[in-house]
């Protein structure tokens, strides 16, 4: 590798961090705004992720210059296809963090109501999973993004019980239509940013192995939640 191109990958290693805690802290501040039907924080969440949107745009631009001017091969070629996914997959992040914001501005001028949803767990083991596969990317751990991809299980299953449980809500409450489906809206967009944390750990895997495994099964144990509590 030549010492300017080795200049260029090391700066777009460090945007693509800087950009993966920016779309971590988005989640986190929405999640704090569901959770608590928080206004402000909600607003707080969906203002910062026009920062997201102009950091992924630079990134793509940095990508495509590598590409263009260095023409890289082997591992430092893998290295800048994976930032173009992981890039997207954070920027997509950040829109469903938006979204789920928004399901907060609406319920938070609704009347307080009870569905026995464990909203507070499901972005726990969401937010983990983000957190792991940002962890998988800054040690290039192959292993740690397998363990991600496999956790993603637990999020689906998780998410269908909530849609049964709202479902039956619904129908024992018919007046809380519109903000039960808020709610089931923001569960889901929770399961798509989990889906986002895969597709990073899917492109850790590739950067570091070269190995793509797309529709393949990864088996995974809940220990591997309790040890990263």
């Amino acid at each position: 590798m030549t010492t300017h191109l080795q200049r260029e990958i090391d700066k777009l290693k460090k945007k693509i961090l800087y950009m993966g805690a920016e779309a971590e802290e988005i989640l986190r501040i929405a999640v704090e705004a569901l959770v608590s039907r928080n206004v402000k924080l909600a607003r707080e969440a969906i203002e910062s992720d026009e920062r997201l949107d102009h950091l992924e745009v630079e990134i793509e631009e940095d990508c495509l210059k590598i590409l263009a001017l260095h023409q890289p091969v082997a591992t430092d070629l893998r290295y800048v296809i994976a930032v173009l996914k992981i890039n997207n997959d954070l920027e997509r992040i950040g829109d469903l963090a938006v979204n789920i914001a928004e399901r907060v501005t609406y319920l938070a001028d609704r009347p307080s109501f009870h569905m026995p949803l464990d909203l507070k767990g499901m972005a726990r083991l969401t937010q983990l999973m983000v957190k792991r596969s940002l962890d998988a990317i800054v040690n290039t751990d192959s292993k740690l993004a397998r363990e991600v991809r496999a956790s993603d299980d637990e999020i689906d299953d998780i998410n269908h019980g909530m849609y049964d449980v709202i479902t039956e809500y619904i129908t024992r409450n018919p007046d809380q239509v519109e903000p039960a489906l808020h709610v089931l809206s923001a569960t889901r967009h929770l399961e798509r940013i989990a889906d986002q944390a895969t597709n990073i750990a899917e492109d850790v895997i590739y950067l570091v192995e070269g190995d793509i495994v797309r529709h393949q099964h990864e088996t995974y144990s809940t220990n591997n939640v309790e040890n990263d509590k």
